[in-house]
């Protein structure tokens, strides 16, 4: 692999807009495994297209360990059950994320009528006194 393909762990970081300590998490934790030469890692198509998927997955409300099996599967047993998993996770997700949107409606609601009627008593003393 050529350096043009390949990312230094400084880039790397700078890429995706991570601290080094994410990073070297997430090798910790196996997710990425970027070549190492002496003390320096570099980081080829594979965890560039790795680090997509988990920083995706991170958006949408998945856990690293749900993201690491996720990999896992396509490792083991390829793109199809790769994708089957990937349909079955998403749609727990999305339920997860309606409820979710439901709690932060309610609240949103709550503080709206609630600062309403605290302006509305505001008003009515400034105007009364």
């Amino acid at each position: 692999m050529t350096t043009a393909t390949r990312l230094s762990f400084k880039e790397m970081c700078a890429k995706f807009d991570v601290t080094p300590r994410t990073l070297r998490y997430y090798e910790y934790i196996e997710l990425l495994q970027p070549e190492k030469e002496g003390r320096a890692r570099y980081y080829g198509p594979r965890e560039v297209a790795r680090m997509t998927l988990i920083l995706r997955g991170r958006r949408f409300g998945f856990s690293l360990e749900e993201i690491r099996q996720w990999l896992e599967i396509y490792q083991k047993q390829g793109t199809d059950a790769q994708m089957a998993a990937w349909i079955a996770l998403a749609d727990r997700q999305l339920v997860a994320l309606a409820a979710q949107k439901a709690e932060l409606q309610a609240a949103i609601d709550d503080l709206q009528a609630l600062r309403d009627q605290v302006a509305a008593q505001r008003s009515a003393a400034a105007g009364g006194g």
